[in-house]
């Protein structure tokens, strides 16, 4: 189970604790930090010694939220032969035009109380507090009928999600994602609210091209934390579980 932020450690924890239900699940918190700047070459390094501890020949299904969707991918590009599975549940952005589309519609979502929680955020001094209080203040946005707004988000790292995006969008704009993932061999499955700022058919059309084997499904009335939304979570749980324990 791959948290999303980058940064926001345990934001995909409830969804982990539900398919610990059914499955062996290992929720790896990513590094916050270093000598040297994050780099999505680091994660990946670090997710592969994850991986080797299960023990010679183990390749177990990766299930990405947000961000960490985006690293399942970057993973399974480095490493095809190590992965089963990759389930991509509200994934991130892999062009310009998609990242617009999702600014637009934060900005259209974004009430006079948000603006108001945004400016007071901005005023906090500690840099990890100031971008847990303006996650805070979007979160709101990410919902639609919510059991819980409690993500278990841990803390959030602002170094961590600064230098990991960063460098995220410097490999996109050389050309290396989503090019790369035309190694991935095994199956991926793309989960998606249909109320989520991040517009899933377009994203599911970029990756397309490269991931020929890609499926897609599309709650409505659901927005980017599918196993949170009342109205999905059963479905999308069924769906995610009986996905992942097909061999």
């Amino acid at each position: 189970m791959l948290h999303g932020g980058p940064g926001a450690p345990g934001d995909a924890s409830v969804l982990a604790r539900e398919l610990g239900a059914r499955f062996r699940v290992l929720e790896p918190f990513q590094r916050e930090d270093g000598p040297e700047p994050l780099t999505v070459a680091g994660h990946v390094e670090d997710l592969r010694g994850v991986v080797a501890s299960l023990g010679a020949g183990a390749k177990p299904g990766l299930v990405g939220h947000s961000w960490g969707a985006m690293l399942a991918l970057a993973f399974g590009a480095a490493h095809p032969g190590a992965v089963g599975r990759i389930a991509l549940v509200g994934c991130g952005t892999f062009d310009p035009a998609t990242r617009v589309f999702f600014r637009g519609r934060i900005e259209e979502r974004t009430d006079p109380e948000t603006r108001r929680r945004l400016e007071a955020a901005g005023a906090i001094t500690d840099p990890g507090a100031r971008l847990r209080a303006r996650f805070a203040a979007l979160d709101r946005l990410y919902f639609i009928d919510p059991v819980t707004t409690d993500t278990g988000v841990d803390h959030v790292s602002e170094r961590g999600h600064r230098e990991s995006w960063e460098d995220m969008l410097r490999l996109q704009a050389a050309g290396v994602y989503p090019a790369a993932f035309r190694a991935i061999r095994c199956p991926v499955l793309m989960l998606h609210g249909a109320d989520d700022p991040h517009p899933g058919p377009a994203i599911r059309d970029s990756l397309r091209p490269h991931l020929p084997q890609i499926e897609y499904r599309e709650w409505a009335r659901c927005g980017h934390y599918p196993w949170l939304e009342r109205s999905a979570r059963e479905e999308f749980l069924e769906v995610l579980g009986g996905w992942l324990a097909e061999t």
